[in-house]
């Protein structure tokens, strides 16, 4: 297996690829999600990027960060305070110069990450993650907010086993995302039977006849990362832990959120 860093390495080359193919006023075009303009999803990107940067740097420059969005975080959600900081810290940057401080700084994050001892622990807006975790957890957000991206312009993300990554976290965040809602997690845990890009057969948890979500891994990463509703996939549940799970299933941190509705995300045809 390769190391993680590589894999939020290629996710974030395959968006990169795309979208040095757009002009500038595809960027400021509005996605499915919550209409978040293209140009917002890479300023949200980047800007937790430099955060993980900061972070396996010290915790002091990670909380200084902290200190300064939080406020703004709170009073004007993820667009006002993704605005605040680039102002202040990128003279404003849009379009292609925001572009290419993105596609400058995800190498050096992954180089650093790739560098770093994987038995570290580093802080961040929850609790503490690996250095291996945060990885993991930039490479899930590129994968779930660039399927937003693709969606929008109408094509075909180049999938592969990295994407095993996200299909991991999305199974082991299944009692979090219970207890994020103050749910007791049902047990056991459904059993999980994906099929990679690569056609490999992945498992987790105890095989089971009546408690289980069968299908494609991609199908279940864009479930886990909210970027489909089920009954818009063709995975396949059988239980009531397993049903109840692929409605809200979470792998992102912060407060509960819903999912989709019904046909509202979806790829637009051209």
């Amino acid at each position: 297996m390769q190391h993680p860093a590589d894999d939020f390495l290629i996710e974030c080359d395959v968006l990169d690829d795309l979208l040095k193919r757009q002009n500038a006023e595809d960027l400021t075009r509005e996605t499915q999600f919550k209409n978040w303009t293209i140009e917002d999803i890479i300023a949200h990107l980047h800007m937790w990027n430099h955060a993980a940067l900061l972070t396996l740097e010290s915790r002091e420059k990670f909380q200084s960060f902290l200190m300064e969005i939080l406020p703004v975080l709170g009073k004007e959600g993820h667009i006002g305070a993704q605005r605040h900081w680039l102002k202040a810290h990128l003279g404003d940057a849009r379009d292609q110069a925001l572009l290419n401080e993105w596609s400058a700084l995800y190498p050096q994050l992954t180089a650093a990450y790739k560098q770093a001892d994987p038995k570290i622990r580093v802080a961040w807006v929850g609790p503490e993650m690996s250095t291996t975790a945060k990885i993991i957890a930039r490479q899930m957000e590129c994968w779930a907010h660039g399927q937003a991206i693709f969606d929008l312009l109408g094509a075909d993300r180049p999938e592969s086993d990295r994407i095993r990554n996200i299909c991991h976290l999305g199974v082991t965040t299944y009692s979090w995302t219970f207890r994020n809602r103050q749910i007791d997690p049902p047990q056991p845990k459904p059993h999980v039977h994906l099929t990679a890009p690569s056609g490999a057969e992945w498992e987790w948890n105890d095989a089971q006849a009546d408690n289980f979500v069968r299908g494609s891994a991609v199908e279940f990463s864009q479930i886990v990362t909210q970027t489909r509703n089920i009954a818009d996939t063709n995975l396949e549940t059988c239980g009531d832990a397993a049903k109840q799970w692929m409605t809200i299933a979470q792998c992102f941190a912060g407060l509960p959120e819903d999912p989709p509705a019904k046909g509202t995300r979806y790829k637009d045809i051209q």
